[in-house]
């Protein structure tokens, strides 16, 4: 089960378009992977579409009025039991894979046209930069090998992990495909896998490092992140 989604806010900025792209990939990957967010994403979108075309502009006309509260009516409850009967999706002809340290991966389908880049990275942990066109948001797809683990660091800004398969844990939990997170400079962990994982990220700013040898790569960190 998926523990921890985007709040509503950030669902409603996504149909709004007014989220930065690397963001806007990570709402829409977890909504691919969670049928709670797609179900709300679906019932906003109607919403944000009622709104859009201004129902109030027909207040004159109480029999409109009457008519178009029902056709609303009968388009969300259609919604509903269309989402309701299928909680398991299947999956699209349109995925693709990738690949990295022998292990292939299926991506969801908001990455198709992101992947244009190879592998880089040092012992078990690799990364390949996904191009957003930010200035500063850094978006990329983590790997962790089998074992492998992040050295304990906090933020300098923000940062969002979005798991996409495997499982890894730190001292606040452990997460499933699909779990969505948040972090900032009030949180320090050292995430580590036992059977490896497969992270969507986002980060504004270096992590800085806050045990052992791992602690001589802040002085570059701007060059690293």
């Amino acid at each position: 089960m998926i523990n921890y989604h985007p709040n509503e806010q950030l669902l409603l900025l996504h149909i709004k378009g007014e989220l930065p792209l690397s963001m806007s990939l990570a709402v829409s990957a977890h909504a691919e992977l969670c049928d709670i967010c797609h179900k709300s994403l679906s019932l906003l979108t109607n919403e944000q579409t009622v709104e859009a075309f201004n129902i109030d502009s027909f207040s004159n006309d109480s029999t409109t009025d009457i008519d178009m509260d029902l056709l609303l009516e009968k388009m969300l409850d259609s919604t509903l039991d269309e989402l309701d009967s299928t909680p398991h999706r299947p999956v699209d002809k349109g995925t693709f894979e990738v690949s990295v340290k022998g292990e292939s991966y299926t991506l969801p389908r908001a990455f198709r046209h992101q992947i244009n880049a190879q592998w880089q990275g040092i012992g078990k942990v690799s990364r390949l930069r996904l191009n957003t066109g930010e200035e500063k948001a850094r978006a990329s797809l983590l790997h962790i090998a089998a074992d492998g683990e992040i050295p304990e660091h906090t933020h300098k800004g923000s940062e969002l992990t979005l798991l996409l398969a495997g499982e890894f844990s730190d001292k606040f939990n452990s997460y499933k495909p699909g779990d969505f997170m948040l972090l900032d400079e009030n949180h320090e962990h050292s995430p580590k896998t036992m059977s490896g994982c497969l992270c969507y990220t986002i980060v504004d700013a270096p992590l800085y490092f806050t045990k052992g040898f791992s602690k001589l790569l802040n002085p570059i960190g701007e060059l690293i992140y």
